[in-house]
């Protein structure tokens, strides 16, 4: 259930943002979520339509965009394919989760600003 509190702040955020820019409407907003962040995008959606009720987000729409897991090698830089094990091939080195974890970024709002 903490996609509630997320949203929560996620409409906070972008009500600062539209009131340091006076803005007068919010049309679109992008959000990256991580594949292995924990988050359930239904429940994110649902959350997001319940709390931007009454606010300057109760019109605008909500792209969610999924960043797939992504491990590479520290020491070389070499991607490591889903499903191989997780040790790099060159260099022996384990793998590092170097997108898809557990991030959770406001990447885009589109606002009307006078």
């Amino acid at each position: 259930m903490h996609e509630y509190s997320l949203v929560q702040s996620l409409v906070g955020r972008v009500e600062a943002l539209a009131q340091e820019r006076k803005a007068t409407a919010v049309h679109r907003l992008v959000v990256s979520v991580g594949e292995l962040s924990g988050l359930d995008p239904g429940l994110f959606q649902t959350a997001y339509d319940t709390f931007r009720a009454g606010t300057i987000c109760e019109r605008t729409a909500m792209e969610l965009r999924e960043v797939p897991a992504r491990w590479t090698c520290p020491g070389c830089g070499r991607e490591i394919a889903r499903g191989e094990v997780l040790t790099c091939e060159a260099c022996g080195m384990p793998a590092r989760l170097s997108a898809g974890a557990d991030e959770i970024l406001l990447e885009t709002i589109e606002m009307e600003v006078p």
